[in-house]
């Protein structure tokens, strides 16, 4: 007898009227018309049964913090980084922690059972390590979390910068980051790519470095990270986050660079809430809005993905733990308003931002993990659309979270019994 049986589901793929069979939580089949007894059985109705969404970048260790000790009056980066730099000496680990578990109630909610998060390795005390490594291990039964050793104030720019991240990799923080562009040169920005994509060749580590996050079309540290992922031989085991300075680069010189990223296997995150909030700043009228090319990166072949960045942090006040709305921000930043740019910013937020953060097992696909959401939407662009309410969640078959389905009653005259 199956542990669970989902029926009568929508796929993302366009498959419909579908049967998902679950045991020992995984999927064992993936069928139309499966009947077959099961402990529980589930009528999707026609809904859309999605893998879980998973966000590739993250500030887990500086989420929900909003307020402490002040608000980022002018909301802009700089602020946001010095706002930072004075909240560290308040940060106590319990705190951290805290706020951290919070974070994870709100994701699976939403149906975001995986998040790749940066921490900062800048203090020697590395706080915010230990307490993300310990809200990683608590959150484990249910949320899949990676931790990237960043360096926030430059791993060359602040004294014991390469130290202190080497002792968060020795804890046990599963990813190398970096942030170029904060170095105090571009030669050291340089420098620092190099150095640290071979740290991470010597440790058989991954990599997600912070890239050009500036509306400078000068700042090129990805073309230095994708030279150092193929000269390492690292392929397909490194990232370049928001890359927003290619949103101002020369169309010439991109129509170089973006071969070089597909060439080298380095996937690229945009985090559109942020990248269109931070950027642009120093502009009046045209303003640009600062997320990377997405489209033609996709169009290349490199895989691109949509992270949250922020939520109620020193750089952003809102946000909720929703990749929807991230899918929905990105979809209408860069106009992939086609059926199928709209499903690729769908995949963004789910089979996308899985492979970047090496996610073998997701997927619905016999074999797979049983994990998935099920959403009040029959398809992925009506998921965007109506930023699906989250019927039920479930991981590795096991239910975690449902919501009930949103309905609206009307009292309208001539219109009794209408539902919208």
């Amino acid at each position: 007898m199956l542990d669970l049986l989902i029926t009568h589901a929508n796929l993302p793929d366009g498959r419909t009227d579908m049967a998902v069979a679950v045991q020992g939580g995984r999927i064992v089949e993936v069928t139309p018309g499966l009947d077959a007894p099961a402990h529980e059985t589930v009528d999707a109705q026609g809904q859309l049964l999605s893998p879980p969404f998973c966000d590739p970048h993250f500030h887990m260790d500086a989420t929900l913090s909003y307020g402490l000790p002040r608000v980022n009056q002018s909301g802009t980066l700089l602020e946001g980084i010095a706002l930072w730099g004075e909240l560290k000496p308040l940060l106590t680990e319990e705190a951290l922690v805290k706020r951290a578990l919070v974070y994870g109630d709100w994701a699976v909610a939403k149906g975001l059972l995986a998040i790749r998060s940066h921490v900062d390795t800048s203090d020697p005390s590395l706080l915010p390590v230990r307490a993300m490594l310990e809200a990683k291990k608590r959150m484990a039964p249910y949320l899949d979390v990676q931790l990237v050793a960043f360096p926030q104030d430059g791993v060359l720019r602040s004294p014991g910068g390469l130290d202190n991240l080497k002792r968060a990799l020795d804890l046990g923080v599963d990813v190398v980051g970096g942030i170029p562009h904060f170095e105090r040169t571009m030669s050291d920005g340089a420098a620092s790519v190099k150095l640290l994509c071979e740290l991470a060749a010597e440790r058989g580590l991954p990599v997600d470095m912070h890239c050009d996050e500036s509306d400078d079309p000068l700042s090129r540290h990805i073309e230095t990270l994708a030279f150092e992922t193929h000269r390492l031989g690292l392929q397909g085991r490194v990232n370049g986050s928001h890359l927003t300075s290619m949103h101002s680069m020369d169309n010439y010189y991109v129509s170089k660079l973006i071969p070089l990223i597909a060439e080298s296997g380095v996937s690229v995150v945009a985090n559109p809430l942020i990248n269109i909030t931070l950027q642009g700043r120093h502009d009046s009228y045209p303003r640009r809005r600062g997320m990377t090319r997405v489209p033609e990166l996709m169009a290349a072949g490199v895989t691109v993905a949509f992270g949250h960045d922020c939520v109620m942090d020193p750089w952003y006040s809102l946000g909720s733990g929703d990749m929807l709305e991230v899918a929905h921000m990105g979809l209408h930043v860069a106009q992939m308003t086609s059926q199928t740019g709209m499903r690729q910013c769908f995949d963004a937020v789910t089979t996308n931002a899985a492979r970047v953060m090496g996610l073998n097992s997701h997927g619905i696909e016999a074999g797979r993990d049983a994990s998935f959401v099920l959403l009040q939407a029959r398809d992925p662009i009506e998921a965007i659309r109506l930023r699906a309410t989250r019927l039920k969640v479930w991981r590795k078959g096991s239910l975690l979270a449902q919501t009930a389905p949103v309905t609206a009653s009307l009292y309208l005259p001539g219109r009794e019994g209408v539902s919208p």
